[in-house]
C-alpha cells in the first residue's frame, strides 16, 4: 500500500511562534470593578492601581446604608398610618345601618372602637417610645373632661413634650345619653367634692381648662363622630387657644361645629401633626381636620 500524502502545507513553525508572541506582548488592559460614592480600584491579578481618596462631600455608601436615622418627626407617617387605620375601622360602625333597626353600637362602643384598633396598630409600629397614647380612667374623664391623651415624647427621657387631649363628640341622633353618665359607684368623696367645684362647667369647658393649665404646647381636640349632614366621616377640630373663649361663650358642640361654616380646607392628620411640631411654642394654633 502506498504512503497517503496531506493535501494540507506544512505549517509554518517560526510563524506561528512569531504571531503567539506578539498577542502575549498586547497584554489586555486590566478589569476594574468601581463601587460607587467610594471612588477607588479593587485590586486584580494584573497588579494594583493607585487609589484615589473619597471626596469628603460624597457620602460613602456605607454611611448612607447603616446611616441611623435621628429626625425627632418620624413618628408623623405612622400616626398617619394608625390614626387612618382606626378612623377607617370605626367609619364602618358609623354607616352600618341594621335593616331590622335592632343593632346600634353605643357610643361608648364606638369610642373603644377607634381606641383600641389605634393602640393595636401603634404597638404593631413600635412607636410608643416617641409617640404615646394614654388613656383615661371613668374618674380622669370626670374631672379632666377627655377621653385619651396623646403625647410628643421626648427623648431619652420620654417626657412628654407635646399634648393632645382629645374628647369625642357623637351626634345627638344616636343616642346611649350623654357621655358623662358615670354609674354612682365611681364617684370617691373626692371627686364628687371636685364635681362639686367644676359644676358650672361642662365636660369639653373642663377639657379646655386641663389643656389651658398644662400650657400652650397642650391642645384640645374634639373629634366629631359624624357631622350633621354627614354622619359617616369622622372630623376634629383642634386648639390650644380655647381658654380664650371660656367666659365670652359657652363651648358646646354648637361652638365646635360653628368653626366648619365657611371653612375652605381641613387638614390631614399629617398636616395637624407637622403644624404642632413646627409652631414656635408661644403662638397659638387652631386647625380643622378631617380623619377619614
Amino acid at each position: 500500500m502506498g504512503k497517503i500524502e496531506s493535501k494540507q502545507p506544512a505549517p509554518d513553525i517560526p510563524k506561528k511562534i512569531s504571531t503567539w508572541w506578539e498577542r502575549l506582548q498586547k497584554k489586555p488592559p486590566a478589569p476594574n470593578m468601581t463601587i460607587p460614592n467610594m471612588n477607588f480600584n479593587f485590586p486584580t491579578l494584573w497588579g494594583r492601581r493607585e487609589s484615589k481618596l473619597p471626596d469628603p462631600d460624597i457620602p460613602s455608601i456605607f454611611s448612607t446604608l447603616w446611616r441611623t436615622p435621628n429626625n425627632p418627626n418620624d413618628f408623623v407617617p405612622l400616626f398617619t398610618d394608625c390614626v387612618g387605620i382606626a378612623a377607617a375601622r370605626t367609619q364602618e360602625y358609623l354607616l352600618f345601618l341594621d335593616p331590622e333597626d335592632k343593632f346600634q353600637p353605643s357610643p361608648s362602643a364606638l369610642n373603644d372602637i377607634f381606641l383600641m384598633t389605634y393602640i393595636t396598630q401603634s404597638s404593631h409600629l413600635h412607636m410608643t417610645d416617641s409617640f404615646n397614647c394614654t388613656t383615661m380612667t371613668k374618674q380622669q374623664r370626670i374631672l379632666l373632661g377627655a377621653d385619651w391623651v396623646w403625647a410628643v415624647l421626648e427623648r431619652p427621657t420620654k417626657n412628654p413634650r407635646i399634648q393632645i387631649a382629645v374628647q369625642i363628640l357623637h351626634l345627638p341622633e344616636r343616642g346611649g345619653g350623654p357621655a358623662e353618665d358615670v354609674p354612682p359607684e365611681v364617684y370617691t368623696e373626692s371627686m364628687q367634692m371636685a364635681k362639686m367645684e367644676s359644676a358650672h362647667k361642662n365636660k369639653a369647658e373642663r377639657m379646655v381648662d386641663f389643656c389651658a393649665s398644662i400650657g400652650n404646647d397642650c391642645y384640645a381636640l374634639f373629634l366629631l363622630f359624624g357631622r350633621k349632614g354627614d354622619p359617616g366621616n369622622i372630623y376634629g377640630v383642634l386648639s390650644n387657644n380655647f381658654h380664650a373663649a371660656i367666659g365670652k361663650t359657652k363651648i358646646n358642640r354648637a361652638l365646635i361645629e360653628n368653626f366648619f361654616k365657611g371653612s375652605r380646607y381641613l387638614h390631614t392628620p399629617t398636616g395637624m401633626l407637622q403644624a404642632i411640631v413646627t409652631k414656635r411654642d408661644s403662638d397659638p394654633l387652631t386647625l380643622l381636620i378631617k380623619f377619614t
